[in-house]
């Protein structure tokens, strides 16, 4: 359960990729532009356990890495968005972040992936993206998404954090720069947002 008030703030800035989880808790969400309906919402989770227990006995995982896995709840929340007469679907996720074994937030993209695949209509466009705790060098799924049998482009070449495009013109993707995330002489996340122009 998360604390609350200046213990959480002490505690995240003493170390905040090791206990902002623990003290303030984590939240997924997508902010959406005023011209922007959502149609439809799903949510698949990335993490359960019949999942998990199927994936341990394929990759052969030790119990301490199943135990890791099982931590926190993992989800990927997919919208149908409408904007005039056209529709595109966003998808957001959060892989786990295991220091080690890539493999396990591997095999959670590829669930969001095929789960993102098989909600969108035949020909809509798609942008799938996250912090995937994996970059290009490391993952298999990240590497096949950009396939032409995926269609998906725009892979940030150094990071974890993606905005992937499918059936879109998307500009390149680009990171801020430490400057543009600090307010107050304080950088405002770990994570250095990605953002990409897409028409």
């Amino acid at each position: 359960m998360p604390l609350l008030g200046e213990l959480a703030r002490a505690l995240s800035e003493l170390d905040s990729r090791r206990f902002r989880s623990v003290v303030t808790g984590q939240a997924n969400a997508v902010l959406l532009a005023p011209d922007l309906t959502v149609v439809e919402h799903r949510r698949v989770v990335l993490n359960p356990f019949r999942f998990r227990r199927a994936q341990a006995h394929t990759l052969g995982l030790s119990l301490r890495d199943r135990i890791y896995w099982a931590k926190e709840r993992r989800v990927c929340q997919v919208l149908r968005l409408r904007r005039r007469d056209r529709t595109l679907v966003v998808a957001n996720l959060h892989a786990t972040g295991h220091r080690f074994d890539k493999r396990i937030p591997d095999a959670e993209l590829l669930r969001a992936a095929v789960f993102v695949d098989g909600f969108a209509l035949p020909d809509e466009p798609i942008l799938l993206c996250g912090d995937f705790n994996l970059s290009l060098r490391n993952s298999r799924t990240l590497l096949d998404l950009m396939t032409e049998e995926w269609g998906f482009s725009g892979a940030t070449p150094t990071g974890i954090d993606h905005v992937l495009a499918r059936g879109l013109r998307a500009g390149p993707p680009h990171v801020w720069p430490v400057v543009r995330r600090t307010r107050d002489g304080r950088v405002l996340s770990d994570h250095p947002p990605v953002e990409r122009e897409v028409e």
